[in-house]
């Protein structure tokens, strides 16, 4: 094997190296987003669209959701309460056998391509409710109630501090095409499911560009070493 051919190799395994040395980084959330007069909390984030559950909840198109019940108006003492502000539809969740609406346990939104963003008004935040990311069938992470910032966690349905917008950004490199919402008690509620599209490089463009950065070493070194 040639010199120029070893070098290649060698720049072949060192982008594969540093390719591999790049992890995913975590998802993170923050809080905030922009208040309407009847209809809770929207998202603030530019390029996003939303599914206030006006229409129930979508079983068909881009995001599916597994189950159209638990869509609810209003409030019912120990069953659902509506999310401080919001006078519109929701959606509510609650353990299986818990015999009111919306007790289902979890309800898992499938989307046909991968984001880099999604946000909910989470009305009441209690600790036994969750959010769950996958990219396919990997877990990425799962967030309770109480990892909400600056929020009590405590189920107060009137509070702005239990009733918050919550961002979740994927970090660089990273993307989630499957989330699952659960409670392990009465209830999860939620409205204004918002969701953004990651921009991910078509897989040809990266490894296109990679080979010519390869080729390119290569050629250098080739001359290099004619010159020498």
């Amino acid at each position: 094997m040639s010199t120029v051919q070893k070098l290649s190799l060698a720049l072949i395994g060192t982008a594969v190296v540093f390719m591999s040395a790049n992890p995913a980084n975590a998802i993170t959330l923050n809080t905030g987003g922009t208040p309407s007069a009847t209809k809770g909390i929207f998202s603030s984030v530019p390029g996003v669209t939303t599914v206030d559950f006006e229409s129930g909840a979508p079983t068909t198109g881009f995001a599916t959701y597994s189950t159209p019940n638990g869509i609810v108006q209003g409030t019912v003492p120990s069953q659902y309460a509506e999310p401080a502000g919001d006078e519109s539809k929701y959606l509510t969740i609650s353990p299986v056998g818990s015999n009111v609406i919306g007790s289902t346990g979890s309800v898992t939104i499938n989307f046909k391509q991968a984001l880099d963003y999604f946000g909910l008004y989470w009305g009441s935040v209690d600790t036994y409710n969750s959010i769950a990311f996958f990219n396919g069938s990997t877990l990425l992470n799962t967030f309770t109630g109480d990892k909400v910032p600056g929020t009590r966690a405590s189920g107060n349905q009137i509070s702005p501090e239990d009733n918050v917008f919550v961002n979740f950004l994927a970090g660089p490199g990273e993307t989630f095409d499957k989330i699952v919402l659960s409670s392990t008690d009465i209830a999860f509620e939620s409205d204004n499911h918002s969701y953004r599209v990651a921009n991910v490089p078509e897989p040809t463009t990266t490894l296109g560009l990679l080979a010519f950065g390869v080729m390119s070493a290569g050629s250098f070194v080739k001359r290099k070493l004619k010159s020498v």
